[in-house]
């Protein structure tokens, strides 16, 4: 059982909603931000009474964290140092849109503990930044660089987006120069998922979304081209400089313990997993949902598999007593042989091509 923990606050809200988005967000005036900081600081006490493990990293998620203002973040990581052991040396990130960044005090939060910065830049191409809804400009993301890096925070994450209608190789390419030109220490890249309750869904027949051969294309594009420009991949949507790699949401897959606070939240702690509905009001009421037990061997694989070094065969044996049977094996080969799955010695991990599969051939695995 692990001694450390790492937290993850949400903040739900956001200037403008993005069409393509489904995580609980949404506007709010500068008082429904106070009273929400407020019902975080009573609710990261609460849980500080809950646990004596120690938190080793916290990242802060919405939403848009940078709508805050950065006395308010320093307030919270304040009431968190004042409230769990914390390790001397965490790796604090945030969440920023490049907007609300150009106003935001990136001195005050780096002062505060905030020592990584992930930064929502989507495209570096004009057309496509207004499909998505984004309220930001290549200028706007320039300065929030300049304004980051100037106040000492220089592990910076800039996200991009794969799939977006009309997105071609050549406009990826060019976001993804961009980017490196920044000198950022970490990129991320998502597959655009069209969810229900989002316009993008909504308005689908309108939009001239990648087919599912493009998509492939762009992804393994996106791979070859990052680890050409020193970005290694580690997990299927992240890639970073050597040692970048970003230690919270490494949490996730490696199945370590970690506490989701505010509303949407999820955590996974001691072997159960739990979670806040996507309510203010109940967060406030502190009613939380259980989500049964987590770590099987089956959760295990899944998630070790989503990361590049893939599933050690050895630590396995160690967790669980006992190797994975024979049918799963027999599928590995199979997996193998079609040249979806490297399987060498203790070591079973996904190709760049197997990556794109990996839902499917996970839910047959286990």
């Amino acid at each position: 059982m692990s001694e450390n923990i790492g937290l993850y606050l949400h903040i739900p809200f956001c200037r403008s909603k993005c069409p393509y988005c489904d995580f609980f967000s949404m506007r709010a005036s500068q008082e429904e931000y106070d009273n929400y900081v407020e019902i975080l600081k009573d609710k990261i006490k609460y849980w500080s009474e809950k646990t004596d493990k120690t938190v080793d990293s916290i990242y802060f998620g919405g939403g848009t964290p940078s709508v805050l203002k950065a006395e308010q973040i320093a307030d919270l990581l304040n009431t968190i140092k004042n409230s769990f052991n914390c390790s001397p040396k965490m790796e604090i990130s945030m969440e920023a849109n490049p907007k609300s960044a150009l106003e935001f005090d990136f001195m005050t939060a780096h002062q505060a503990g905030i020592n990584r910065v992930s930064l929502g830049v989507q495209s570096a191409n004009q057309n496509e930044l207004r499909t998505l809804g984004r309220i930001h400009s290549l200028e706007d993301v320039d300065s929030a660089v300049n304004r980051i890096k100037s106040s000492g925070i220089d592990n910076i994450s800039l996200d991009l987006m794969l799939g977006i209608p009309s997105q071609t190789v050549d406009s990826l390419k060019n976001s993804i120069d961009y980017c490196v030109s920044l000198d950022v220490k970490h990129i991320s890249t998502y597959i655009l998922k069209i969810e229900e309750n989002t316009i993008f869904y909504k308005k689908r027949d309108k939009y001239n979304f990648p087919d599912e051969d493009l998509t492939a294309d762009l992804y393994l594009f996106t791979v070859d081209y990052l680890a050409k420009n020193g970005f290694g991949q580690y997990e299927i949507s992240n890639f970073s400089k050597v040692g970048y790699e970003c230690k919270h949401n490494l949490k996730y897959w490696n199945m370590e313990d970690y506490l989701g606070i505010g509303p949407a939240a999820h955590s996974f702690m001691d072997g159960e997993r739990f979670y806040y509905e996507r309510s203010i009001d109940k967060f406030k009421n502190n009613e939380i949902v259980k989500d049964g037990h987590g770590g099987s061997p089956s959760e295990y694989i899944m998630l070790q598999m989503r990361l590049t070094k893939g599933l050690n065969l050895k630590k396995y044996k160690e967790v669980f007593g006992a190797l994975p049977d024979k049918d799963f094996f027999e599928k590995i080969k199979k997996y193998s042989d079609l040249g979806y799955i490297i399987y060498d010695k203790d070591i079973i991990c996904f190709t760049e091509k197997g990556f794109l599969v990996s839902n499917n051939i996970l839910a047959d695995l286990i």
